[in-house]
C-alpha cells in the first residue's frame, strides 16, 4: 500500500509539471516566434518479487512466477518543438520572418551570443538594428542618417537607399544549429547554445538547407491552441487519478491498521 501510495504521489507530481508547461504554452500563443515545449515522462524502478504460480500441466507442482511493480513515473525532460509558425503581415520594413530552418543572431551586452526567431526589429537612436529588448542583431549594418527606403530580399541581401548619395547595400546570414531541442531558453525570446545543441553554422539565407528571409513578416507562436487544451484536459484528468489512488491506498492503510488493533 506504502508502494501505491508513492507512486500515485509520483504521478501526481509529473502532472503539475505537465500542467505548468501545458500553461507556460497557452500563455505564450501570442508572443512573436515562441516554440512551445513538451514534458517527456519516463517510468522509475521496478522491483521483482517472486509468487507462486499457477499448477503445470496435471502434474500439480507449483512454479514460481516473478512479478514485476512500477515506483511510478518521473518527468524526463522537456523537449520544445522548433515546427513553422504561420506567418502574418506587418508591412513593416525591418520586421523580418524566416520560412524554414534558421535563427537570427544577437548580440548580447556581455559579448556573448545569442539566437531567435522572432525578427521584430528597429533601429535606435543610433541606427543601430536592435531587438525589441535593445540587444544588436548581428550582420546588420547601422541605418544611415536620411534612409528612405529598407529593401531586404528573400538571400539576406539588403540594401539602404538614402536622399543623397549611392545605396548602402550588404549581406546577412542566419544560424543554424544541429540539435535545436538541445537550446537553452534564456526569456525574451532567446536561446543559447549548450553542449546538446551543438555548435552554431552560419550560412547565406536561401542555400544549403537553411531558410528564407520574409521582409514585411513576422512568425506566429507555433502553439495550437485547441491541441494544448486537450492536453490541458488530459493532465487534469490523469492528475486527478493519481489524486484518487492516493486516497484509495490511504483508506486501505486505515482500514489495516483497524484490523490490526
Amino acid at each position: 500500500m506504502l508502494r501505491a501510495l508513492y507512486s500515485s504521489a509520483s504521478g501526481m507530481q509529473s502532472q503539475q509539471m505537465n500542467l505548468d508547461v501545458i500553461s507556460n504554452n497557452l500563455a505564450n500563443v501570442n508572443t512573436t516566434g515562441f516554440k512551445m515545449s513538451k514534458l517527456q515522462f519516463q517510468d522509475m524502478l521496478y522491483e521483482t518479487t517472486k509468487e507462486a504460480g499457477s499448477a503445470s500441466g496435471g502434474s500439480g507442482n507449483q512454479l514460481p512466477s516473478s512479478l514485476q511493480i512500477g515506483q511510478g513515473a518521473a518527468p524526463a525532460a522537456t523537449t520544445r518543438l522548433f515546427t513553422q509558425g504561420e506567418l502574418s503581415k506587418t508591412g513593416n520594413n525591418l520586421d523580418l520572418a524566416i520560412q524554414g530552418n534558421g535563427f537570427f543572431e544577437v548580440q548580447m551586452p556581455d559579448g556573448s551570443k545569442a539566437y531567435t526567431r522572432d525578427g521584430g526589429f528597429k533601429p535606435n537612436k543610433d541606427g543601430t538594428i536592435v531587438t525589441n529588448d535593445g540587444y544588436p542583431v548581428a550582420g546588420f549594418q547601422a541605418v544611415p542618417v536620411g534612409t528612405t527606403s529598407i529593401t531586404i530580399t528573400p538571400s539576406g541581401d539588403v540594401t539602404y537607399t538614402t536622399g543623397a548619395g549611392s545605396p548602402t547595400s550588404f549581406k546577412v546570414q542566419l544560424a543554424r544549429f544541429v540539435n535545436p531541442g538541445g537550446l537553452d531558453a534564456a526569456g525574451h525570446n532567446l536561446f543559447k547554445t549548450t553542449a546538446a545543441s551543438g555548435a552554431v553554422d552560419l550560412g547565406t539565407p536561401g542555400e544549403n538547407g537553411f531558410g528564407e528571409i520574409q521582409q514585411g513578416y513576422l512568425e506566429l507562436s507555433n502553439v495550437s491552441v485547441v491541441q494544448e487544451m486537450v492536453n490541458l484536459i488530459l493532465a487534469q484528468r490523469a492528475y486527478e487519478v493519481n489524486s484518487k489512488a492516493v486516497q484509495a491506498a490511504d483508506e486501505m492503510m486505515q482500514q489495516s491498521n483497524n484490523l490490526q488493533r
